[in-house]
């Protein structure tokens, strides 16, 4: 039975098949099981946006069996606002689900002024999480990841942070994010040390951006720890959107920092040969790329962000199919090398 809250807005109660169709993988070595696909609120989720889609957005992931939330800091814009957007659809939506998600966030890039707002402090480290799960309304979360390395801070420091969040029941596990693989061997040294449960590095990784594999999912294979990859559409460019050209109200069209005309022109040809690829398997672009991170053993999630419930339920589908044929394998790798 659903009754309106005091918004107006239907009370949610989760679909009861909401783990029937849905794939979880094992992140590494740990107990953890994270749904093929999760929820990036890095876009989307800001006070510029429209709360109430989000709200819709998150109902529908939870109902497709997305049970993963990723978070950080500084997402939004403004900086903290998907956190605290979240935190207040969480009390009206999930907050009797809790035990159900599995809640991420994360601190390294730049969050308040000062010396103290940025990289892998200690102090750093240590304000943002009790600022996070303060915005969030929430007692721990899941995972807390360093979002990128510092340079200058020791990597002890950082680690030993992080260590300390377990330690004080305000994070069950640890993850790193943007790490190369010779830094993510030192850092998966230290954790296992400090005896640490250390079991995600979170990557960007797509058709057209393989760095990871260059070293890096062998490192994670090493130490147990498992890959969710983000920006798995390189910014959309593994779309549909691009196919004929560069719409006035696309990202690249308005030269933000991670996508520009230049980007999409320089790998337009790519694009359209992988499209033809999709199309005979039956997917969308966008789905095939979903499917094609997901055939990596060590990769746990691939991490989407959603505008929409339809954009959500269409990026889902992509777990329809997820065999590639060696040809279809060595067609793609001619492609984009």
């Amino acid at each position: 039975m659903q009754i309106n809250d005091k918004s107006g807005v239907k009370e949610y109660l989760a679909s009861s098949q909401r783990y029937e169709s849905m794939t979880y993988n094992r992140t590494g070595k740990s107990g953890v099981l994270l749904p093929a696909i999760s929820l990036g609120l890095w876009h989307n989720f800001g006070f510029v946006d429209n709360i109430q889609n989000g709200r819709e957005v998150l109902r529908c992931a939870f109902d497709l069996g997305i049970t993963h939330f990723d978070l950080a800091n500084n997402y939004g814009p403004p900086f903290g606002s998907a956190e605290e957007n979240f935190g207040t659809i969480f009390k009206k939506d999930f907050k009797n689900y809790r035990d159900e998600l599995f809640i991420a966030s994360k601190a390294g890039y730049d969050m308040w002024p000062g010396p103290y707002g940025n990289f892998g402090s200690r102090k750093y480290l240590i304000s943002s999480i009790d600022q996070s799960l303060k915005r969030m309304g929430l007692d721990y979360v899941d995972i807390f990841y360093h979002h990128r390395p510092d340079p200058d801070t020791p990597l002890e420091e950082t680690m030993g942070a992080l260590a300390d969040m377990v330690r004080q029941g305000k994070a069950l596990y640890i993850g790193i994010s943007n790490y190369q693989p010779k830094e993510t061997q030192e850092a998966a040294a230290i954790l296992k040390r400090l005896d640490v449960p250390f079991i995600l590095h979170q990557a960007r990784y797509s058709m057209l951006d393989r760095w990871v594999e260059d070293g890096l999912l062998n490192a994670l294979n090493q130490n147990g720890v498992g890959c969710i990859a983000f920006s798995p559409l390189a910014q959309g460019m593994l779309t549909d959107k691009y196919l004929k050209g560069i719409p006035k109200d696309s990202r690249a069209a308005k030269d933000l920092t991670y996508l520009n005309v230049d980007t999409v022109t320089s790998n337009l040809e790519k694009v359209q040969l992988l499209n033809e690829i999709a199309q005979e398997r039956g997917q969308k672009l966008s789905q095939m790329a979903i499917a094609w991170i997901l055939r990596q053993p060590q990769v746990a999630s691939v991490l989407i962000g959603a505008s929409s419930t339809n954009q959500l339920k269409e990026n889902v589908k992509a777990l329809d199919n997820l065999s590639f044929s060696e040809d279809e394998l060595k067609l793609i790798d001619k492609i984009v090398y």
